[in-house]
């Protein structure tokens, strides 16, 4: 997809790029920057009631942004989900705080009540944002026992760290681009491209986001030295999820608002 041009900018970018948290800023600002894009009249209207002078874009990293606060840590683990190796999500045991699945479901919920009062509805259309985001790191449904592979330790170049950082920020940020110059270069997407990308349901999406982790636990040893060629080899994955994911997003919120 950014192939070609991701070649012409990785070398001179990678020795310089700074590293932020949770599936990047950038990513989730670019997710969420495409599905401003896709939204209906009707949905823009609501959403732009709700927010008023923020957008999809700015509230898209509240979620983490809130995590250092006390009386948000009882969110913590809306962020992810774990399910058992060959077991289906209605399967498995669930997390009593809650996990990505239910919370994307509570806030489907809050926004599509008429009991639910402006400020709840304007909580949770921030954390859904941040957590359809969430959803497309395929990592975010990773295992549980390594913490979805914050506890799979690699290198990047020189660097120690570990593979969910890899993918949550180290690729992304290794692009070169701000989130406005990625959403950029995805380009328009067809009635057709939309409606094959937007196929299927919440669980599907789950299911296929759980596939797609054990691809990328597949991709990688313990303590390899991972550079320019794992990014090459990868990249096209990440860019598709951060696309898959917006064009989701505005999916959900177009039937949200109607």
């Amino acid at each position: 997809m950014f192939r070609k041009a991701f070649a012409l900018v990785l070398i001179t970018t990678l020795s310089f790029s700074v590293y932020a948290d949770d599936w990047g800023q950038k990513g989730h600002r670019t997710t969420a920057a495409i599905a401003s894009t896709y939204l209906t009249g009707k949905a823009k209207k609501a959403i732009k009631e709700l927010l008023d002078d923020e957008t999809l874009v700015t509230i898209s990293t509240y979620a983490d942004e809130i995590k250092s606060y006390d009386e948000y840590r009882k969110y913590s683990s809306w962020h992810y989900v774990n399910v058992e190796p060959g077991l289906t999500y209605e399967e498995s045991d669930k997390n009593d705080y809650g996990d990505l699945v239910s919370a994307i479901r509570t806030c489907e919920e809050v926004l599509t009540s008429d009991r639910s009062s402006k400020e709840e509805k304007v909580f949770h259309l921030k954390l859904l944002v941040h957590f359809i985001g969430d959803l497309h790191q395929p990592l975010h449904l990773g295992r549980a026992e390594d913490k979805g592979g914050n506890d799979f330790q690699v290198r990047w170049f020189n660097d120690g760290t570990n593979l969910h950082s890899v993918w949550d920020t180290k690729m992304i940020e290794s692009y070169g681009m701000s989130y406005s110059e990625l959403n950029t270069n995805f380009g328009a997407i067809s009635k057709k491209k939309f409606k094959e990308l937007t196929s299927g349901e919440l669980m599907s999406w789950v299911q296929e986001g759980q596939q797609l982790a054990q691809q990328v636990y597949n991709s990688a040893d313990q303590g390899e030295k991972l550079g320019y060629r794992y990014v090459a080899d990868h990249m096209d994955l990440v860019t598709l999820q951060l696309q898959k994911g917006g064009v989701r997003l505005a999916k959900m919120l177009n039937s949200i608002f109607g």
